[in-house]
């Protein structure tokens, strides 16, 4: 198992703001400790401006150069456009990692699946997994299904993938919830699951069971996934009902999967994480 990461992601702060430090520092000093699951360490590769511009416009780019704040949650922080485009970075080097077959996750920050190709929204800047799975079409010729198991729905992911060829988004999501959208299906390759807030455990599972099954229908050639961990039944910041070994039991599903697979941290904003995301490798790495 490959972790991608990389100090400097940490060097960026809110005062009291969930999408803080120590969800990195805290899950990187676990897994350091931890002796069941094999690590080895990598750094994110260069993003190219050619790679992310396939989904974001260049006035967004320019946008993330300014010192003003995009919304109540999501901040500017001097140098955030190096550090979302070193969170694609991570992203891109899972991509390697899983076309040459070696197990993934980039552990890296800020979070991506809510920026849309024109704004930064919801603690994300740039969107590193819409990135990814279009440069894994692009560079493959694979279909790329990205499946994205945050409890918030992947707003911008769905925008900047709607009715692109070769690829296709599955969203299983809390609804109502931030930030309103997924209620239902979009374009022709765009589908949400949305459940209600403090759904069942084995009902969440089977709404997970069903979003996999359609990913299947997809016929994918690589799986991409948003890795948030905040349907946690402790997330602070929203209303779900999953344990430690629901996460464990999804990381099996995908990689049973037997497809190239790389995932890539959202959110999740307990004091549990890093146990929640070696609980998911370990299901990944079938431990």
């Amino acid at each position: 198992m490959t972790i991608i990461t990389d100090s400097d992601c940490t060097r960026y702060a809110t005062p009291g703001h969930p999408e803080r430090p120590a969800r990195i520092l805290d899950t990187v000093a676990l897994l350091e400790d931890q002796t069941e699951l094999p690590l080895t360490w990598a750094a994110p590769v260069d993003a190219p401006g050619s790679v992310i511009q396939r989904a974001h416009v260049s006035r967004h780019l320019s946008r993330l150069l300014q010192p003003e704040d995009f919304d109540a949650d999501t901040a500017y922080h001097d140098g955030i456009g190096d550090r979302a485009r070193a969170s694609v970075g991570g992203a891109l080097k899972a991509l390697e990692c899983a076309l040459a077959g070696e197990p993934n996750f980039s552990l890296m920050r800020p979070p991506g699946h809510h920026a849309t190709s024109t704004q930064a929204m919801g603690f994300c800047y740039l969107n590193s997994i819409a990135i990814t799975a279009l440069e894994a079409h692009a560079r493959t010729g694979r279909r790329v299904a990205v499946f994205d198991f945050d409890v918030h729905h992947g707003n911008g992911t769905e925008e900047i993938l709607l009715n692109r060829p070769g690829v296709a988004f599955y969203s299983i999501h809390q609804s109502p919830c931030y930030p309103g959208t997924g209620t239902r299906n979009s374009g022709h390759n765009c589908f949400n699951y949305p459940v209600a807030p403090m759904t069942p455990r084995a009902d969440y599972r089977h709404t997970l069971k069903r979003a996999l099954a359609d990913l299947r229908s997809f016929k994918p050639e690589i799986i991409a996934v948003s890795a948030g961990f905040d349907a946690y039944a402790q997330d602070p910041i929203a209303q779900e009902t999953l344990e430690t070994e629901d996460f464990h039991w999804l990381g099996q599903q995908l990689a049973g999967l037997d497809l190239p697979l790389f995932s890539v941290l959202e959110g999740g904003y307990s004091h549990e994480l890093p146990q929640l995301i070696l609980a998911y490798l370990k299901g990944v790495s079938g431990k």
